[in-house]
């Protein structure tokens, strides 16, 4: 893995990354909205926090995560548009389609970030091919969805050229350019770098850009304490290392939850909703899962942004045989959902369901006492577990005919927010089958009421 001789490679990776994407594609699709200051909520509520706001916004200082209140105290006129998921997707979708015009698209890193890989005659005419891809996308869009695009030896060293000169911005950092160009950044503004591994850092004596790139990589190693920090100092001294194939370890949802949703009846609404669409996925993924995790956060306090930072979690695990089936998830959720009610001591402002434990499908072992009528019923068991897994699949191809809420385990529900199981997180986009509502007209934005 060690790189210890010789010269890094070429300009070998561009990295792209779109400009306050959530904020540019409500002004792409709504020309009111662009040139004026726009944060885009999650929900239609004024005790809630801005997941995204435009290049306007933060030129005037407000900040991702500042709730409503305090940006108006900064902007008085600001405008608050509630996410659209679903029209995010769409147009992420075609955005990958007029980037392929251009050069092929290697990887997909999150909703607004994609890496192409680079030949040599390509990385020559470096920024002719930057303002290539740029122009096709002002063609096809508009002039406000703009993107900031790296190119460098490697992924990492791409996303840090990348982010170098938002927005709308273009740098290429060569191999002798090195370290020199990255001097100057902060290293907690490095991708890859948590306060976390900040503080490991600091305690290690690296606390600039200098002092890292003099690490040896089994410093590097033995500060992150696994084979990443290697994977990472090769990626900053320009050596450019493919990373594994990830396997899915779980599927889960988390939902912020509005004032008139932190009471028990709503929470267990809420959890039971989350938990149907992460068993969705499941079984979509072909696998199994053999643990469910309920979680709960509270409490908190207000950042110097004015967004709320929790300081109290509570959290639960349930283990059992492995499963694909709602009845089986839901016995579980039940369980944690009892427990919760006797000991959790906080309202909660946020909870979680994560089904993980994973098994592929074709890994699951037979359960050899499930075979046997004479031992503790486990045959009835067995023969209940695969009836419940047809009634699930039933319900899934009646959702994929009849539409998403033409069955749920328990009334129908819905969802603060919306877009039950469909948000968009890091490294994740949602699949169409996701979405449990009408799909959204591009056209129609919606504006916070209050």
């Amino acid at each position: 893995m060690q790189h210890s001789h010789g010269r890094a490679r070429g300009v070998e990776r561009l990295y792209l990354d779109f400009d306050s994407f959530f904020a540019s594609a409500e002004q792409h699709f709504n020309p009111d909205l662009r040139g004026r200051p726009v944060g885009v909520v999650p929900l239609d509520s004024l005790h809630t926090g801005c997941i995204a706001v435009s290049r306007e916004a933060k030129a005037r200082g407000v900040k991702s995560g500042a709730t409503i209140s305090k940006a108006r105290t900064l902007i008085p006129d600001m405008i608050f548009v509630v996410a659209r998921h679903d029209v995010y997707v769409r147009l992420h979708k075609r955005i990958l389609d007029v980037i392929e015009t251009c050069l092929p698209v290697a990887h997909v890193r999150s909703i607004d970030e994609v890496v192409c890989n680079l030949l040599p005659a390509e990385a020559a005419t470096g920024k002719v091919l930057a303002d290539r891809i740029k122009a096709a996308l002002a063609a096809t869009f508009s002039d406000g969805l703009t993107c900031s695009i790296g190119m460098a030896p490697t992924e990492l060293l791409a996303k840090i050229a990348a982010e170098r000169h938002k927005p709308n911005g273009f740098q290429m950092i060569r191999a002798e350019d090195l370290p020199s160009a990255l001097a100057d950044i902060d290293i907690g503004d490095l991708p890859g770098i948590s306060k976390g591994m900040r503080t490991r850092l600091e305690a290690a004596g690296v606390r600039d850009v200098p002092s890292l790139w003099t690490l040896a990589p089994k410093q590097a190693r033995a500060i992150w304490g696994s084979v990443e920090g290697e994977r990472f100092w090769n990626g900053l001294h320009g050596y450019h290392m493919e990373r594994p194939p990830t396997k899915k370890s779980m599927f889960g949802h988390s939902r912020m939850l509005p004032r008139d949703w932190r009471n028990p009846e709503k929470v267990r609404i809420c959890a039971r909703l989350l938990t149907e669409s992460a068993g969705r996925r499941v079984r979509r993924a072909d696998m199994r899962a053999t643990k469910l995790t309920l979680s709960f956060r509270g409490g908190g306090y207000r950042t110097a942004s004015g967004s709320r930072s929790d300081d109290l979690h509570w959290s639960w695990e349930a283990s059992f045989l492995p499963a694909r089936d709602d009845h089986a998830f839901m016995q579980a959720l039940a369980a944690g959902l009892d427990r919760a009610e006797r000991t959790l001591a906080f309202a909660p402002r946020a909870v979680s369901v994560m089904i993980h434990g994973m098994i592929a499908e074709k890994d699951v072992m037979t359960d050899l006492f499930a075979a046997s009528p004479g031992l503790s019923g486990s045959a009835s068991e067995g023969s209940s577990r695969a009836k419940w897994e047809v009634v699930s699949d039933l319900m899934d191809d009646l959702r994929a005919r009849l539409g998403p809420q033409a069955l749920t385990f328990g009334l129908p529900g819905e969802m603060p927010g919306g877009y039950l199981g469909a948000k968009i997180a890091f490294g994740r986009i949602p699949d169409e089958a996701d979405f449990s509502g009408a799909p959204v007209a591009d056209g129609d934005t919606h504006f916070v009421t209050i």
